[in-house]
């Protein structure tokens, strides 16, 4: 009897529970993490929005002030919009305009600066595409297309930093797990070149990034997305040992755990200005369970037909 009654609760669980994704934030600089190798004390988390997700969170530092960029996704759109917020809440978000067409899934809004400039390169995976977008300052919700640096494959998560002289980018391809592709170029107007040992092999936990890389005392640091629990499951911070044109080499430092009441994954952090801003996830319970997870399959088959 006890048998039949947690096989009931879990097909339950199973079809009445979705994803929920929000976004938090502690006082934590990128040299405290490193030190400490853990979150530093009690993640607060925004104000839930309408939206099902509200995932992968950058900032950026426009005039003084913090703005946050994010990919929304709602089921019954079945596919990610960027959006921005000028406060760390919903009440005030506006969509990004120029990235693409509307039919584009987007997410991973991964934000960098160059030159006094900021620039975004969002994922558009199903355009086949990695593109760099320049951020009107003056009304930051304005994008402008500069160029394409990648195109031919899924990219995911592509994520991109000035180091040792050259830029590198940093990417995977949708499907292809413990596999990372690596790319440089001496400035952002010159080609991106492939990394000699393109796909380099990696452990699963490794493959794909979960934000914006960083240096602390000259070490170069990658986050990325460990999903051998679930999606999003944890981040794990990896130091690059190595990096030149024809080698690379990493090794994992330590595990990022979600924090309650969204411990059922965390899969993006991001510092600004002793900020550290993360995602993550919960399940939730409603009626509409089934009805969106019927939907949200129908929308994902449409998109390969």
């Amino acid at each position: 009897m006890k048998d039949l009654i947690s096989a009931l609760n879990s097909v339950i669980h199973k079809l009445f529970s979705y994803d929920k994704w929000n976004i938090g934030y502690i006082i934590q600089s990128p040299e405290n993490l490193i030190r400490t190798q853990q979150l530093n004390g009690k993640i607060n988390w925004l104000s839930e929005d309408k939206a099902d997700y509200a995932a992968d969170p950058f900032t950026a530092n426009i005039n003084g002030r913090v703005h946050l960029y994010y990919e929304e996704l709602n089921f019954w759109k079945g596919r990610g919009e960027i959006m921005m917020t000028d406060d760390m809440h919903f009440k005030n978000k506006k969509k990004v305009n120029g990235i693409m067409k509307d039919d584009i899934h987007l997410s991973y809004p991964y934000m960098f600066t160059d030159s006094d400039q900021l620039y975004c390169i969002p994922e558009t995976a199903t355009a086949k595409q990695v593109s760099l977008y320049q951020i009107d300052m003056n009304n930051p919700y304005k994008f402008e297309k500069i160029r394409v640096l990648l195109e031919g494959q899924a990219f995911v998560d592509s994520s991109i930093i000035r180091y040792n002289n050259k830029y590198w980018l940093f990417t995977s391809v949708s499907g292809q797990h413990g596999v990372l592709y690596l790319f440089y170029a001496d400035n952002l107007d010159a080609p991106f070149k492939a990394h000699k040992q393109n796909p380099i092999r990696v452990a699963s936990n490794v493959s794909r990034s979960a934000g914006r890389l960083f240096i602390v005392g000259q070490k170069l640091y990658m986050p990325s997305q460990n999903p051998k629990r679930c999606y999003g499951g944890s981040v794990m911070i990896n130091e690059i040992t190595t990096i030149t044109e024809s080698d690379f080499q990493y090794h994992t430092a330590f595990e990022l755990l979600p924090q309650a009441p969204y411990d059922e994954g965390l899969h993006t952090i991001n510092f600004e200005n002793g900020l550290l801003v993360v995602d993550g996830k919960r399940k939730v319970f409603s009626a509409m369970g089934p009805f969106k997870k019927v939907f949200r399959k129908i929308k994902n088959l449409s998109k390969h037909n």
